[in-house]
């Protein structure tokens, strides 16, 4: 097939570095434009992040030599060069809703690692095994914006990834009330190494800025539903949490406590509902979709963040120590790889079921 012509924008962040790697052989997308803000343009890519590359995995060959574009100054060039583009920019919030649009205006689709439109009504934020069906609204969203072509879909926040994959099926089949759940999330969370954070060696902070909003809310509009050419979010189950920032380089993990609305199902039933569980990723067998979404562990020493969190790639989500609990109906702790399930591989898959939806076209 022919590859979509893809372009990133704030390419030489950490998240930025983590799409070009996932890049670099996609057998649907080629990279063929880079774009950050003044102080990167004009260099090379290689270049722009010498003493910054924080993968483990050297700079991609394919981009080495590309030349940065001012995504300010030289937009329509950038654009001109691209089918689509991944956005991960290190902006403020209303600066990045106006780049976005800006970009999304010029007939260039968006596929956003930022936060700026999740509670932007009729832009999507998916996790393709769980809401697909929320890329219905990008036509009501086109209207607005008075595109053919350009949008904005978004992914929803890293720390999600760890619970909300593994309450969904249940959430589906039986009905759940409320949740309580506290992570432990990496320091690549924050587009930091131990290298240029050393606080974060041997210590624990208790809390990230507006982490635990995000939580608790962005659940609501991922179960929520189509109405009237917006996305309603729903008020079920109630989620309360808490968000630590531990010393581990990459990997969230969470505690999770759960309740049912009517009867509980028991403890196998629950696994099998995870074993079973096949989203929409998995029925399209899209490039980056793990083939197995949900992994439960009987070792109740399992997950543990350095031994599962590249597993199937990064994509798949690890759950372990199921239980019942005194004030809670179970308990359980998942685990989900921040920075490719919950950041730049997220987006990836999300752009591969909007390809393969029909959502994004060859210029």
């Amino acid at each position: 097939m022919e590859k979509y012509k893809v372009g990133v924008v704030g390419c030489t962040g950490m998240v930025g570095q983590r799409f070009l790697t996932l890049l670099e052989n996609h057998p649907w997308f080629q990279v063929t434009a880079l774009a950050a803000s003044a102080r990167s343009a004009g260099q090379t890519y290689a270049q722009a992040v010498e003493g910054r590359w924080k993968m483990t995995t050297p700079v991609p060959e394919a981009v080495r030599e590309m030349v940065i574009y001012d995504i300010e100054k030289d937009l329509d060039t950038y654009v001109s060069q691209i089918d689509f583009t991944f956005c991960a920019v290190n902006m403020k919030k209303d600066a990045i809703k106006a780049l976005e649009e800006k970009i999304a205006q010029k007939e260039c689709p968006v596929i956003s690692n930022n936060s700026a439109h999740r509670f932007t009504p009729d832009v999507p934020m998916v996790v393709p095994e769980i809401n697909p069906e929320h890329i219905q609204i990008i036509e009501a969203q086109r209207k607005r914006l008075g595109t053919r072509l350009g949008f904005i879909a978004v992914k929803s926040n890293c720390s999600l990834q760890s619970y909300v994959p593994a309450l969904h099926p249940l959430r589906e089949k039986y009905g759940l009330s409320k949740a309580l759940v506290t992570t432990y999330q990496a320091i690549s969370g924050a587009g930091k190494t131990f290298q240029t954070w050393p606080e974060m060696v041997d210590n624990v902070i208790p809390y990230i800025g507006g982490e635990e909003e995000k939580s608790e809310q962005e659940p609501m509009k991922l179960w929520g539903s189509i109405q009237d050419g917006k996305i309603v979010n729903t008020d079920t189950p109630n989620i309360t949490s808490q968000c630590l920032r531990v010393p581990v380089s990459d990997g969230h993990m969470a505690a999770v406590f759960m309740s049912f609305t009517g009867e509980k199902p028991s403890i196998e039933e629950i696994k099998e509902t995870w074993a079973s569980y096949r989203g929409r990723a998995q029925e399209l067998e899209l490039p980056s979709a793990p083939k197995q979404f949900l992994h439960y562990f009987e070792d109740p020493s399992y997950p543990q963040t350095k031994l599962q969190r590249d597993l199937e790639g990064g994509m798949a989500i690890s759950l372990g120590r199921l239980r019942e609990d005194t004030q809670y109906d179970y308990k359980f702790v998942g685990l989900s790889h921040n920075t490719l399930r919950g950041a730049a591989g997220g987006g990836v898959l999300l752009a591969e079921l909007l390809a393969a939806e029909g959502y994004l076209i060859h210029k």
